[in-house]
């Protein structure tokens, strides 16, 4: 009885290789886009837990998140991409903007984020 070899021939495994490396570079892309999209609800996070948030101004809360963003080295978040809004003895936080990455040739990675948090008092 003869038993015929099996595994991938070199051209499959070249093509493989090929497939599994357009993944690695998409991700090179998109990764860094939602590793910054975390970055913001982690700022926004830590700020809705520092006792006292709700009664600073608008420009204050403003200074004190682009401040935590500076620290993670976010550069697609523009002041214009921040809203603040008053809401029952406190403020609601909204970030929302796009980041667009160009991936091959023509074609761009385009990434919508939007992160939302509440400051309000905390009861005693």
């Amino acid at each position: 009885m003869r038993r015929r070899q099996q595994g991938l021939t070199l051209t499959s495994f070249i093509l493989v290789l090929a497939v599994v490396g357009v993944f690695l570079y998409v991700g090179m892309k998109v990764v860094p886009m939602y590793s910054e999209y975390y970055s913001v609800k982690r700022a926004l996070e830590g700020m809705a837990g520092e006792a006292g948030m709700s009664d600073n101004n608008p420009e204050k809360i403003k200074d004190l998140f682009f401040r935590r963003m500076d620290i993670n080295y976010s550069e697609n978040v523009k002041p214009e991409n921040v809203k603040l809004k008053r809401k029952e003895g406190g403020w609601v936080m909204t970030v929302d903007y796009d980041v667009q990455r160009p991936l091959i040739a023509n074609l761009d990675v385009v990434g919508h984020f939007h992160a939302e948090k509440e400051f309000r008092r905390i009861a005693d």
